[in-house]
């Protein structure tokens, strides 16, 4: 393989990967086109009001709320949707209009905790006990990998970012780095990636969990799943794995 076919394939892998890992950070930092797009994890809650109303025999009058410009976290109704991203968390009434939390350096995943602080005191105390058991509640275990996973991320990103620049220079101790970088880079983006999609997993169990035994069973209402931020991840994981092997012949054939 021609040194020039390798530079350029390995450049071209990296620069691919960087460019979807800068998608995964973007993710959820506010309502426009692309950040809203993209999501590690999302929660529908569509369905939880009727599940609830025939959990506790009494409607669901004032859970949810229609004004998708009132503040998060502040007991103002439950959204539609909520959708989490590495640096904040945004919510929507519909498909297109939420609002979005304020910007934080890995942001805690904590899906229930988003819930219940917009819903009303008594709502959000009948949930704490039906929801009892579950991964979902766990608030305190999806916090924490949920932060280790964006401090991997993002070192990874940083590495990915060294692996590209230094490969395009044609010198053999660069050709070195870029390929010590893009191996690091992409071991670092494959345990963030996997411990995101585990911890996603483990809360899907409450897509299935019944809060309530009457009438054969209620189901949550409450469906979770992966946001495209995940398998954005998982790409990027494999770009840089790739790029590897042609970072690698370059820096043990490299002559100048």
């Amino acid at each position: 393989m021609r040194g020039e076919y390798c530079v350029g394939g390995a450049s071209f892998l990296s620069f691919v990967a960087l460019l979807l890992l800068i998608f995964v950070h973007v993710g959820q930092i506010n309502t426009s086109l692309v950040p809203h797009g993209i999501a590690m994890a999302k929660v529908d809650t569509s369905g939880f009001g009727q599940a609830l109303s025939e959990a506790i025999l009494d409607p669901d009058q004032g859970l949810y709320t229609t004004n998708y410009t009132s503040p998060l976290g502040q007991r103002n109704g439950l959204r539609q949707i909520y959708e989490f991203g590495l640096y904040s968390y945004c919510a929507y009434v519909n498909s297109s209009a939420g609002t979005c939390t304020n910007h934080t350096i890995a942001d805690n995943f904590e899906p229930y905790v988003a819930m219940t602080s917009d819903m009303l005191t008594n709502y959000s105390q009948y949930s704490d006990t039906l929801f009892a058991g579950t991964t979902f509640i766990n608030s305190s275990y999806l916090a924490y990998n949920s932060r280790v996973a964006y401090y991997f991320i993002l070192l990874g990103t940083i590495f990915a970012t060294i692996a590209l620049f230094t490969g395009v220079a044609r010198r053999a101790m660069l050709f070195f780095i870029s390929t010590a970088s893009s191996i690091i880079a992409a071991l670092f983006i494959l345990v963030g990636a996997a411990i995101w999609t585990s911890i996603v997993k483990k809360c899907e169990g409450v897509n299935t969990w019944e809060i309530s035994q009457l009438n054969g069973g209620v189901i949550s209402g409450i469906i979770v799943s992966y946001g495209s931020g995940i398998y954005l991840a998982w790409a990027a994981f494999a770009c840089l794995a790739a790029a590897t092997v042609p970072y690698m012949v370059s820096c043990c054939t490299f002559r100048g």
